[in-house]
């Protein structure tokens, strides 16, 4: 490829890897807190294999951030016609831009999957002890939700504004 044709699609390169990045950190971040429910899981599960559906109901939680990175990125993939058509050409302040749209689910995907897992986790030592408290256990864990939520709603309204 030569040098002239890579700055020419240089804005599109940039917002791929805005988007790319939404899905990525997402994932990463949902697959940590998933892992530290599990950990917490597996020694409930040691106490009392039958309170698998609890476990699992708790260890779920965390992964919705990765599924709301992935929406961005299909959003965002589809917008700059890399699916389903042919690229869009885009100046650099515009990859630009897209990138910084997609930031928004990126490093709060990240950041609330993790603390959403531990918060989670607290919630199973929670239900070891007193399993009459899953409801608030479910409660505890969905209310980090909320700010996950928040980033995905940002990233699309700017990347449906741009």
């Amino acid at each position: 490829m030569e040098f002239s044709e890579l700055l020419a699609n240089a804005g599109l390169y940039i917002a791929v890897i805005g988007a790319s990045l939404s899905v990525a950190l997402a994932c990463a971040g949902s697959g940590k807190g998933v892992g530290i429910v599990g950990e917490t899981a597996a020694g409930v599960l040691s106490e009392d294999p039958n309170r698998f559906a609890s476990c699992l109901i708790l260890e779920i939680i965390p992964g919705t951030q990765g599924i709301y990175g992935l929406v961005i990125w299909f959003y965002a993939i589809f917008s700059l016609g890399i699916l389903g058509g042919s690229p869009v050409t885009l100046t650099v302040p515009e990859g630009i831009g897209y990138c910084f749209a997609c930031i928004p689910m990126a490093i709060g995907g990240y950041f609330t999957a993790i603390a959403q897992g531990r918060c989670a986790a607290a919630g199973l030592s929670l239900t070891a002890k007193r399993p009459d408290q899953m409801s608030k256990a479910i409660i505890m864990a969905i209310m980090v939700e909320f700010y996950a939520i928040l980033c995905l709603l940002a990233s699309f309204m700017m990347l449906l504004f741009i």
